[in-house]
């Protein structure tokens, strides 16, 4: 969902039309994946209130260890359930949310495929207790498994995924794969051997056939353990293959047509460098990638100074007015005075522009009559204004690194439509500020265009 580059120059993206995304019927599942800590939960949450909004019938799935998505949807609490978001919806629209818990959607699952007494014993199960709590890859299984519940259910017509916050934007493709394996692989069906021959049987097969192997996962597993593993495995022998089936399921289910990812970037180097080879990774498996959300750009109201005059000029004040000072006169300032040399008048723009604002000061705050200290409040003045010229150079050095940054993903990249969502002064706790999100969303056009 990209418009077309038109006009703009040739190292400037194509822009991300987020909002013919989130009308077009035909999307189903928006997901938002990337890095930790480059915003993916608050541009889920934006998202979803801008779809809801614009008659969708929308929920967001998170995975939200700091649970600020509950506190911005002024909902008490997210859980396992969908729970409404009231007051977001226009017309038909609705936001429903919710946060994964990872264990409870395991349970259901257990549950949902095994009869009463043998779900009984898996749950009650101790090995069972920590796969489900925090075994590596399961929480990404998880959220896969929550989407697949969600999407059966049909009872809305946008599913918007916050991704956990991985290590590797890898581990969100991978790791319901993983797991799947895992509990369909070699090493389960060595463990269900004794419970399938059954009984003193069992365990002679197992002590002559596989002695050796049993007593290296006794050292490394413990004894206990291991029959904790083995009374799992037993017990959940009949759904090890629904695992490996609804996981190829779900993986299908990404690339289908209306799925769309929404790769989720700050302006870094590390998250753009974790961005592309997400990039890269989508178009391998074949993945509809919408385009890219750069989040917390930082922008300028006063981009005209750049960097290097403000700076001049800040020293020029911090140095007692060197170059708008008559000759002969050091140290004493004459506002009225007309810069003296040979510099040319793109060079002395800001400290003309800089004296000017020493004279709107004076004369906004004009000294008592008859009091001394005129020349204390001008060097007051001064200072004041060379530190705000070195902030801001400051924020356009940032901007430079920053467009930088972008440049080189584009140029990897050109194909991938871009939104860039300027910084906010604060954090967002409320759906005023998430509206705020979705309203600079819609309007991201990369910096240039």
């Amino acid at each position: 969902m990209s418009e077309g580059v038109g006009t703009v120059g040739m190292d400037t993206p194509p822009r991300l039309a987020v909002d013919r995304l989130l009308d077009d019927r035909e999307t189903r599942i928006i997901v938002c994946c990337g890095a930790g800590g480059v915003g993916k939960t608050t541009t889920a949450a934006a998202l979803g209130v801008r779809a809801a909004g614009r008659g969708r019938k929308a929920v967001v799935l998170t995975i939200d260890p700091a649970r600020r998505l509950a506190q911005s949807m002024g909902i008490d609490s997210l859980d396992n359930t969908p729970r409404k978001v009231e007051t977001v919806g226009a017309g038909d629209g609705e936001l429903h949310a919710m946060m994964l818990d990872m264990k409870r959607t395991f349970d259901e699952i257990v549950e949902a495929h095994a009869d009463g007494e043998r779900a009984r014993a898996i749950l009650a199960n101790p090995f069972y207790q920590s796969l489900s709590a925090g075994f590596a890859g399961t929480q990404e299984y998880m959220a896969m498994e929550k989407l697949g519940q969600l999407r059966a259910r049909d009872d809305w017509d946008l599913i918007i995924v916050d991704t956990p916050p991985s290590r590797s934007a890898l581990d969100f493709l991978d790791a319901p794969k993983r797991l799947g394996s895992f509990l369909d692989g070699k090493f389960i069906r060595v463990l269900m051997a004794p419970a399938k021959v059954g009984g003193r049987a069992g365990m002679k097969f197992l002590n002559v056939g596989m002695s050796m192997m049993t007593g290296t996962l006794s050292k490394l597993m413990g004894a206990s353990l291991l029959k904790d593993v083995q009374t799992f495995v037993a017990a959940m022998d009949t759904m090890f293959g629904g695992f490996r089936t609804r996981a190829d399921a779900t993986f299908r289910l990404l690339q289908a047509p209306g799925t769309a990812f929404l790769v989720v970037a700050a302006p870094e180097a590390d998250a753009l460098r974790e961005a592309a080879y997400f990039v890269e990774r989508l178009a391998a498996e074949s993945m509809p990638l919408a385009g890219l959300v750069l989040n917390r750009v930082h922008v300028s109201g006063a981009d005209q100074l750049s960097a290097e005059r403000a700076l001049a000029a800040a020293e020029n004040l911090e140095e007692g007015g060197i170059v708008d000072q008559e000759s002969g006169k050091a140290g004493l300032r004459d506002p009225g005075a007309e810069p003296t040399g040979t510099t040319e008048t793109t060079e002395t723009a800001p400290t003309e522009r800089t004296a000017q604002t020493t004279r709107t000061a004076q004369t906004a705050n004009p000294p008592e009559t008859g009091s001394p200290g005129t020349e204390g409040d001008t060097a007051v003045v001064d200072r004041i204004t060379a530190g705000l010229l070195r902030l801001h150079a400051e924020r356009m050095q940032v901007i430079a690194r920053e467009q930088r940054t972008r440049d080189r993903f584009t140029s990897l990249h050109p194909e991938v439509a871009v939104a860039e969502v300027a910084a906010l002064p604060g954090d967002v706790h409320d759906l005023a500020g998430l509206r705020a999100i979705g309203e600079r969303l819609a309007a991201g056009v990369p910096a240039g265009a």
